[in-house]
């Protein structure tokens, strides 16, 4: 699951990147509005925090200008403490839940679930490929009734081709939806991170659910393999 974090307090917004990304997300951050409206635009995210006192474009108008745009991710908007105006308009704006500052990150980690949950809008919470069954909101892929024990990076790569399946995946796109905007390093990770796959989905059941369409991306199949 892939969130952008819009928060001009630099600790803030590290410390709410790194506990994000042990939870197994994929985290983008930017310091100030039109930053954040930016990367809104260019990638797709299943979430979105928003602080409200930004530099350069408030959030209510980020997010005034996201919903105007179609954007349809699910927006957490960070209001201050006990600032029931705040709470009001940033409902009012478009955005889907409000948290109050200072907050409890167990309850933002909890918060962003059920958010993504509520507006998941690619995919039910379970998906099911023959024997191959995905639980992107608990975290779990089983095959034929047994767990696969997955990293957390393998998983969201093996979601994200979920939610593409019977289609080809760029490994480009593979690459900026799991891992996140400022990464440059080599795209065979994601190569590494398919053949892990194949090794944990596939092998051992004698499957071959993740297929290589050489020159331009990976498939996962539609009936599990």
């Amino acid at each position: 699951m892939r969130v952008l974090v819009v928060e001009d307090e630099r600790r803030l917004a590290a410390a709410l990147q790194r506990g994000l990304q042990a939870e197994g997300f994929t985290v983008d951050v930017a310091h100030d509005g039109p930053q954040g409206l930016w990367l809104a635009g260019e990638h797709d995210y299943d979430a979105i925090v928003l602080d409200i006192m930004l530099p350069g474009l408030n959030g209510y108008r980020v997010c005034a200008r996201l919903r105007a745009s179609g954007c349809e991710s699910g927006i957490l908007m960070l209001t201050a403490k006990d600032g029931e105006y705040d709470e009001a308009e940033a409902l009012d704006t478009g955005a889907d839940d409000f948290l109050s500052k200072p907050f409890s990150y167990v309850v933002l980690v909890a918060r962003l679930r059920a958010l993504i949950r509520r507006t998941g809008r690619r995919s039910p919470q379970v998906m099911e490929f023959g024997d191959l069954v995905i639980d992107p909101a608990g975290q779990r892929c089983t095959r034929a009734g047994t767990e696969a024990r997955l990293t957390s990076r393998e998983f969201a790569v093996l979601v994200h081709l979920a939610r593409r399946a019977g289609e080809v995946v760029p490994k480009r796109e593979i690459l900026e939806h799991v891992w996140d905007a400022a990464y440059e390093g080599d795209l065979n990770v994601v190569e590494v991170h398919v053949s892990a796959l194949r090794r944990k989905i596939d092998a051992p059941f004698g499957r071959a659910a993740v297929e290589t369409v050489r020159g331009a991306g990976y498939r996962l199949a539609a009936d599990g393999g």
